[in-house]
C-alpha cells in the first residue's frame, strides 16, 4: 500500500494543480535553477523538509526518508526573497541555506512557481496612460522614455523627429519603478518636464514592460 499524502503535501499539491505552475524538487546539497526565460518569477509556495518517501531517495536508507513530515515555515520567505521578480534565480538545497528541519532525515526543497509574461504599453510623447493590474501588484521590468524604431509614435511625424533610433534615457526605469511599483494602478505622462529630454528635436515615447504580481 502506499504512504498516504501528508496535509501539507495535500496542499502543495492542490496548489500546483489548480495554478498550472512549475513544480521544482532540488535534492539536499544540490543546487538548481529556476528559468523563465522573459517573463518573471512568482513564487507560489517552497517547503525544504520532506513530504513523501518517493523524492530524492536514491542511495538513502529508510530511516532518512521514514519522516515525511518535515516543514520549515521559513522557506517559502527566503525562496520568494531570492528569486520573485526575476527571469531567473539559483537555489541551493542545504541547511547552510534553509537550517535544519529534522535531524536525520535527507531532505529536498521544494518550488511551485509561475512564470508571469510581461506587459506593455506605449505612451506617445504628450500624452498620458495608467498601468493597471487589478487586484494585484505591478513589478516594472524596463521603462524607456526616448525612441528606439522608426514605427512607434509616427502619425503626422515629419522624418526628422523619427530618425534617431538611439534615443535612450537611462534614468526612466527607476523614475516609472517609484511612481508605479507595489501599487494596483499608477498613472503615467509621457513628457520632457517628467522625464527630461534625452535627445532634443526628437519625438520620443515612453515605453514599458512590466508584469501583474
Amino acid at each position: 500500500m502506499s504512504p498516504r499524502l501528508t496535509l501539507g503535501a495535500l496542499i502543495l499539491l492542490a496548489c500546483c494543480m489548480s495554478t498550472g505552475a512549475v513544480t521544482t524538487d532540488i535534492c539536499e546539497g544540490q543546487q538548481a535553477t529556476l528559468n523563465c526565460g522573459s517573463s518573471v518569477i512568482d513564487v507560489v509556495s517552497a517547503n525544504y523538509g520532506r513530504t513523501n518517501r518517493v523524492t530524492c531517495i536514491s542511495g538513502r536508507p529508510r530511516h532518512q526518508i521514514r519522516n515525511t513530515n518535515c516543514f520549515n515555515p521559513t522557506t517559502f520567505t527566503l525562496v520568494a526573497g531570492m528569486c520573485n521578480e526575476h527571469t531567473s534565480c539559483s537555489l541551493d538545497a542545504s541547511n547552510s541555506v534553509f537550517s535544519d528541519p529534522c535531524s536525520g532525515t535527507h531532505k529536498y526543497l521544494h518550488v511551485i512557481y509561475n512564470c508571469i509574461p510581461p506587459k506593455t504599453t506605449v505612451i506617445c510623447e504628450g500624452q498620458q496612460d495608467t498601468l493597471n493590474c487589478g487586484s494585484s501588484h505591478i513589478n516594472v521590468i524596463s521603462a524607456n522614455y526616448g525612441r528606439t524604431d522608426r514605427v512607434t509614435c509616427v502619425t503626422g511625424r515629419p522624418p526628422s523627429q523619427i530618425s534617431n533610433t538611439n534615443c535612450l534615457n537611462p534614468t526612466t526605469l527607476l523614475s516609472v519603478a517609484g511612481r508605479c511599483n507595489g501599487y494596483t494602478s499608477c498613472y503615467l505622462y509621457a513628457s520632457n518636464s517628467v522625464f527630461s529630454d534625452p535627445c532634443f528635436g526628437t519625438y520620443k515615447y515612453l515605453y514599458v514592460t512590466y508584469t501583474c504580481i
